[in-house]
């Protein structure tokens, strides 16, 4: 069964951080383009970060660059996305994704997603 399951959210303060993990099955996860793409309330889905498939290229959108970083295991089929002084904006619920192309923020390009896991930042 091909799978993604996020883990690691939780409440933190503003300030503070937290590690996101993303585990997957059923795929050859060394050839895929892992991403994070988050959702706040009443907000469309927003690329964060991205692993590219083979060459290890990260990517991140401007809201959290300097923030996040994204690494991948491929011994363990993992993908971690730690997140650092984290702010009120960055309440969400985080979802990570895989294709086998390039880095993209286009969502409809990803074909294999996770259910998602709530991170929210208190004030």
């Amino acid at each position: 069964e091909v799978r993604l399951v996020e883990s690691g959210g939780g409440l933190v303060q503003a300030g503070g951080s937290l590690t996101l993990s993303c585990a997957a099955s059923g795929f050859p996860f060394v050839d895929y383009t892992i991403s994070w793409f988050r959702q706040a309330p009443g907000k469309g889905r927003e690329g964060v970060s991205c692993i590219q498939r083979i060459s290890d290229r990260t990517l991140h959108a401007d809201s959290v660059k300097g923030r996040f970083t994204i690494s991948r295991d491929n011994t363990t089929n993992t993908v971690l996305l730690r997140m650092t002084s984290l702010k009120a904006e960055d309440t969400a619920v985080y979802f990570c994704a895989a294709m086998r192309k390039p880095c993209t923020w286009y969502s409809n390009a990803y074909t294999v997603w996770g259910q998602g896991t709530q991170v929210t930042v208190s004030t």
